[in-house]
């Protein structure tokens, strides 16, 4: 009897063991067969390659994660101001990452560094590439006041370095996050061994004309670093299939942008830290808990928890006693960070934002990673069907309102189009490039300021200044500045979002929630900036996923 029930078991075994076999053998389980045609992927002799040990993004260089979620965005405890610019709305955020502090003068001051020694002003091509990326150091004169000393010191001495960096303009702000996209992903190729050890520094001593664009080496590997690209090819990759990274090869990360606004008050005020179950336990009225500025926990009580104008005349206290630390803006970290860990989101200095200003969000027709500003483009094809990348002689500049002339784009980049009707015709998500005055104002909407004027450049909802800037025959500028009393808005498609409150605000400001705007053109000793890069892949990093995110086994 015992002997037949062991032939039993032994029988069951030896069918389920046949069955599993089976089951993983027309299943393709290993993750370099594919499932759908049960070939070999990244085999050695070609065919299909593909990253298979990706597990997720990692976290970019100076940044923290940021799970996304859902929010109430624009609600305010006080509204004093009584300008209806920040109605509430629901709104969902895809995860992202975010800068722990605002970029700093030393991190603004390697890229101006790195614009002068690739790109010297010297030469009187690219004199306006490094001219046009200084910040405005005569932000910090006043005509009643002597600061001097910031105006002459605050940019580079190092006693500044680990402090934010101001007078940087929208435009500049969104330049230098072109420049540090190209730039981290630049180390990322040269880690992963797909370009040569060191290859980075040939360019800042000219030793190669030419520098390294992310999108270039992408879409035209070939023209890259001036066209050397295959002379330094990283050791590891010269024998491989993969010469060059693509997209698929994980490698590649996203680019460096501002925040959108949604973005950066979601952030700001975390509320993962007053979360119960799928509730907030109440609305936090700054980026910490309470409704008061100063700490009221056992270890530095009393403290402030941010640097702002207590009162007028009061930027920061009695000295030695209540005082927030700091008179004008605050080396970054003096701070304790909120529940996401980034620090200054409230206090120090404002800071720009991706989004075009408009007094309303228009929720009705998105509520999911609301941004407004978008102007969609394509990449220029040349003659030889290959994408164009930009020559030494085709720099666009362009002459701010305020006489600043600013590189629109350097050498060795892809040329980008607007879409045309093309890409448009009978699409329902979009059907124009630029998409600013979307539903406000622009043709597609029914509202316009002066609406039964002829002239089309009329037809816009606010009333806004129209400045304009020439150059004469010799090259001199000419400014013709808006000066008309009637003028009843200074809203128009070049004017940006600016959030949190600086060491020049009252505690008002400090809410989230509330916003500005001003000339993406204009610089002061109050704004500054902090960069943003979108999570690809999983809404949760892989240790906070519960079990319904793993796989079925």
């Amino acid at each position: 009897m015992k002997k037949h029930f062991i032939k039993v078991v032994l029988s069951c075994a030896v069918v389920v063991g046949s069955f599993s076999s089976c089951k993983n053998s027309s299943s393709g389980s290993s993750k370099n067969v594919s499932r759908a045609t049960g070939w070999k992927i990244n085999a050695k002799e070609g065919g299909f390659q593909h990253n298979s040990d990706f597990k997720e993004q990692e976290t970019p260089p100076g940044t923290v994660f940021i799970e996304g979620g859902t929010f109430t965005k624009g609600k305010v405890q006080d509204d004093i101001m009584h300008d209806w610019n920040n109605t509430p709305t629901q709104q969902h955020v895809q995860s992202f990452y975010m800068d722990e502090t605002e970029v700093t003068n030393v991190m603004y001051l390697e890229y101006l560094d790195y614009l002068k020694s690739v790109y010297p002003p010297e030469n009187p091509n690219y004199k306006n590439i490094y001219n046009g990326a200084l910040p405005d150091t005569l932000v910090w004169r006043n005509r009643l006041g002597f600061n001097e000393t910031m105006t002459n010191n605050y940019l580079r001495h190092p006693a500044y370095a680990e402090y934010p960096v101001v007078g940087v303009n929208w435009v500049q702000a969104s330049q230098y996050a072109e420049w540090r996209t190209d730039r981290v992903n630049e180390a990322m190729l040269e880690r992963e061994g797909y370009i040569a050890q060191d290859a980075k520094y040939k360019v800042l001593n000219g030793d190669m004309s030419g520098t390294f664009s992310t999108e270039a080496y992408l879409n035209n590997p070939e023209s890259v670093y001036g066209g050397q690209i295959d002379s330094l090819q990283g050791k590891q990759k010269r024998d491989s299939i993969n010469t060059f990274a693509k997209r698929s090869s994980g490698v590649i990360m996203p680019e460096y942008r501002l925040p959108t606004e949604t973005e950066w008050e979601y952030a700001a005020q975390a509320l993962i830290g007053s979360r119960e179950y799928n509730n907030y336990r109440g609305r936090k009225k700054y980026p910490w808990e309470g409704d008061y500025t100063r700490n009221g926990q056992r270890v530095g009580r009393g403290d402030q928890l941010a640097n702002f104008k207590q009162a007028k005349g009061d930027y920061g206290g009695i000295a030695g006693w209540s005082d927030d630390g700091a008179d004008i803006t605050a080396e970054v970290k003096s701070y304790k960070p909120n529940d996401f860990g980034l620090y200054d989101m409230a206090g120090n200095v404002s800071e720009w934002v991706a989004d075009v200003y408009r007094p309303i969000v228009d929720d009705e027709i998105s509520d999911f990673n609301y941004y407004r500003g978008n102007i969609f483009l394509k990449k220029a094809i040349g003659d030889d069907g290959k994408v164009k990348v930009l020559r030494e002689e085709e720099i666009v500049y362009d002459t701010l309102p305020n006489g600043k002339i600013i590189a629109m784009n350097l050498p060795g980049e892809i040329e980008m189009v607007a879409v045309t009707e093309e890409e448009t015709y009978l699409r329902t998500n979009f059907d124009s490039s630029d998409n600013r005055g979307y539903r406000d104002g622009d043709p597609g909407s029914s509202r316009f300021f002066e609406r039964f004027s002829d002239e089309a450049d009329n037809r816009k909802m606010y009333d806004s200044p129209k400045h304009n800037v020439e150059r004469d025959s010799t090259g001199k500028l000419i400014r013709q500045y808006d000066t008309s009393n009637y003028r009843t808005s200074l809203i128009n498609d070049e004017v940006r979002v600016y959030k949190g409150g600086s060491w020049r605000d009252r505690a008002f400001w400090l809410d989230p929630a509330q916003r500005r705007y001003q000339p993406q053109y204009m610089a002061t000793d109050d704004i500054g900036f902090r960069c943003a890069m979108s999570r690809v892949g999983s809404k949760s990093k892989s240790k906070n996923k519960t079990i319904r995110h793993k796989k079925a086994k």
